[in-house]
């Protein structure tokens, strides 16, 4: 267990998922600013940091947290109550995505999607963990209501990229976060910039300085920029996440630098907890 795995603050009324200390939401207010795969290379990167790391993939509509980690195995049931993750890249993993393969899509209205993640929340054995990452779907929605609703969540990361449009849109994340006082543990700025490896120059494909600014605006952190990099989304698509290559591989640093901020945010706070929000 690493040495800066502790447990974060949780309000004191949600029952905490037994032997998970610290439960961190991804997400992003908008679809394609790459939230998934942070949370798949922020898991690989803490785990690799010496921490024991999990991964839920709530994305229901689009559970790619498999193919991004190379893996169809399905999970197994010991019984009703009961079922063992998957186990990919030294993570524990569940999704969605393992239990309905293929391209039929899944149609689920509200109380659908909150049974089946208080099934991955409370029904998995996911044993001593530091971190509990939960890759949420983007917005605003079901399912982000439904973990706030029923589980101690530490804090959030919330992606986006420097366009203008994503940033409109993280506004709504931070803010729905902040209405049911989940603390916010930062944003990530995800394909920031992009080094060209002919020039040595930085080349701002998407603007810059947006959500380091957006961070500003809203006083919270910022917890780094992700560069564009064509082996993360090599890795992403082919099953190979950079971060395992370790972190100095191609595209890996900056990973890994944001999963170090996230990590000592993680930390306590302070031995209080904050007042709660209940969603009715």
């Amino acid at each position: 267990m690493a040495s800066g795995a502790t447990e974060a603050r949780r309000p004191q009324d949600k029952a905490p998922i037994p032997g998970v200390k610290n439960l961190i939401a991804v997400a992003s207010g908008k679809g394609g600013v790459g939230k998934t795969t942070v949370a798949v290379n922020l898991a690989i990167a803490l785990k690799n940091m010496g921490s024991a790391v999990g991964l839920l993939d709530a994305d229901v509509y689009g559970p790619n947290v498999p193919i991004m980690l190379g893996t169809n195995e399905q999970p197994r049931a010991l019984d009703q109550q009961n079922i063992l993750p998957v186990q990919a890249y030294g993570l524990k993993m569940i999704s969605m995505g393992l239990l309905s393969p293929g391209d039929k899509p899944l149609i689920w209205r509200g109380p659908m999607l909150h049974s089946v993640m208080q099934q991955f929340l409370r029904s998995v054995r996911w044993g001593q963990l530091d971190y509990l990452i939960v890759d949420l779907p983007p917005g605003t929605g079901d399912v982000q209501l439904s973990l706030i609703q029923s589980v101690a969540v530490s804090g959030a990361v919330v992606v986006t990229t420097p366009s203008v449009v994503a940033l409109a849109d993280v506004r709504k994340a931070v803010e729905m976060f902040r209405q049911v006082n989940v603390e916010i543990l930062g944003v990530v700025e995800n394909m920031s910039y992009f080094a060209c490896p002919h020039c040595q120059g930085r080349i701002d494909v998407f603007g810059h300085g947006e959500g380091k600014h957006m961070a500003e605006t809203f006083g919270v952190p910022f917890l780094g920029e992700i560069e564009i990099d064509p082996q993360i989304r090599i890795g992403g698509d082919s099953g190979k996440p950079v971060a395992a290559l370790g972190e100095d591989a191609p595209g890996a640093r900056s990973i890994y630098a944001m999963a170090r901020n996230v990590a000592a945010r993680a930390s306590p706070l302070d031995s209080g907890s904050a007042p709660v929000v209940q969603i009715l």
